[in-house]
């Protein structure tokens, strides 16, 4: 089973606790909007390298079981 907090950090002194990637001060909401604008889950990973691969999977698959299935099928079609 699947830890969310294994994943993300929410910590107020950290951009007053935005949902952050564990161990980064890049917030989850960061990769949704590259992923929205149409930006590859790769190009996403070069532009935030410390950001690892797995968290982002991880994470898309944490909003997979809290998102409506049409809008996590737009976002799973642009990170391919």
């Amino acid at each position: 089973m699947i830890n969310i907090w294994d994943f993300i950090s929410i910590d107020r002194k950290i951009l007053g606790g935005q949902p952050v990637f564990e161990g980064t001060r890049v917030p989850i909401e960061t990769l949704f909007l590259h992923l929205e604008k149409g930006v590859p889950l790769a190009e996403f990973l070069e532009d935030f390298p410390t950001v690892s691969k797995e968290q982002a999977i991880r994470v898309l698959g944490i909003a997979e079981k809290i998102m409506p299935p049409k809008n996590i099928e737009k976002l799973y079609e642009t990170a391919a």
